[in-house]
């Protein structure tokens, strides 16, 4: 798939493996926990779907990956840099993944969220999404593990 610009935003493009190094600054400005690097080698190596924002002034400032298999899809990650949040890059990326996911014949999305993560369960939520399940200990934690909230969304239906 080539490039897209969404209206004003940043490039919305392939990533490829000459970005891995920005979207490591990313990863690790962004979370306490971050991905490593052979994670998103491994994705791009085993045909994820990954995708990145880049800015002409700031190179790339937000990424998104998934995978789609037979009737599913499964968003990964989505990460915008802190300074580039609350400006709805969020969202775009989401709402591209899950149109691409339909183009490939995607019934079902899926993710997880972190229990704590309120503002990244609020933007999925208002895009369609329902709990289905708890993944219990699924992520890091300064304390432990935290458990994960499984969403998922009917692609089937366009407007909610």
């Amino acid at each position: 798939m080539s490039a897209v610009v969404i209206s004003n935003l940043p490039l919305l493009r392939p990533m490829t493996g000459h970005d891995l190094a920005a979207v490591m600054e990313v990863e690790n400005f962004a979370y306490e926990f971050p991905w490593t690097l052979p994670i998103f080698r491994d994705c791009l190596r085993v045909g994820c779907h990954c995708y990145v924002y880049e800015s002409p002034q700031e190179g790339i400032i937000g990424y998104g990956i998934m995978t789609v298999t037979v009737g599913e899809c499964h968003i990964l990650n989505i990460c915008i840099h802190p300074d580039y949040q609350r400006q709805g890059l969020g969202e775009g990326m989401v709402l591209f993944l899950l149109d691409f996911a339909r183009q490939n014949k995607a019934r079902v999305a899926l993710l997880e969220v972190r229990l704590s993560n309120a503002a990244a369960y609020k933007l999925y939520t208002k895009l369609g999404f329902d709990e289905v399940g708890l993944r219990k200990s699924y992520y890091p934690a300064r304390q432990g593990r935290e458990d994960a909230i499984i969403l998922a969304r009917d692609l089937t239906v366009r407007d909610r």
